[in-house]
């Protein structure tokens, strides 16, 4: 039946409009180029898939805004290429890759679908593992529903935001004091990325490397 439905209704590249997959292997590409991030307030290494604009800005809210679930695999691919080789990422000394998805509030992940960074981050797994990386994926953080939407919000006021909102969820810790990776899909100012790193540490976790889809500005 999936098939036939396929054949019938092919998948649409979100970035292009090409048939044949959800974001076609042109398009992937610019996908391909992690580089240091500026870190503005966050702390730690932060490396970008690309920058947010063109091809992958519409593949970041064609994913995040727009029901295009079915980019969770690509772009978590894209995540996994990059991880082992970003320069300050450490796995656990078992050799297993914890990551740690940048939460959201319940309300944008009921209006998502669910949480998109955590399916996005579990696809990022699946492809370590395909590789022969172990890794596995702690949604060790929550943010409180009195948080606001971030856009439009300057580095301070983001800040702000996010201060007493933002916690550990105890039922998804990874193991006491391994480090771990952080995704995120943008990176504005580096102040969600400079919250979770420090809630993470308050409870043992050292952020060794955040990892986004892309970084604005």
């Amino acid at each position: 039946m999936n098939i036939a439905l396929d054949l019938l209704l092919p998948a649409l590249c979100a970035a292009c409009g090409v048939a044949g997959a959800a974001c076609c292997a042109a398009c992937l590409l610019e996908l391909a180029r992690p580089h240091p991030a500026p870190r503005g307030s966050a702390g730690v290494p932060v490396y970008a898939l690309a920058a947010y604009e063109g091809t992958a800005r519409r593949l970041v809210l064609a994913y995040k805004e727009r029901g295009r679930r079915d980019l969770a695999d690509p772009l978590g691919r894209a995540l996994a290429a990059a991880v082992p080789h970003l320069p300050e990422a450490r796995a656990a000394p078992d050799g297993t890759w914890w990551l740690v998805p940048a939460p959201s509030r319940r309300s944008a992940s009921r209006r998502r679908g669910g949480a998109h960074l955590l399916r996005l981050a579990r696809r990022c797994a699946v492809h370590l593992a395909r590789a022969g990386h172990a890794a596995a994926v702690a949604p060790a953080l929550w943010l409180s529903s009195r948080a606001r939407d971030a856009v439009g919000l300057d580095r301070d006021q983001r800040a702000e935001n996010l201060a007493g909102r933002l916690r550990l969820d105890p039922r998804g810790h990874p193991p006491p004091g391994v480090p771990v990776v952080l995704l995120d899909d943008v990176t504005t100012t580096g102040a969600t990325i400079a919250a979770c790193t420090r809630t993470l540490a308050a409870g043992g976790w050292e952020v060794s490397t955040a990892l986004v889809l892309t970084a604005a500005g």
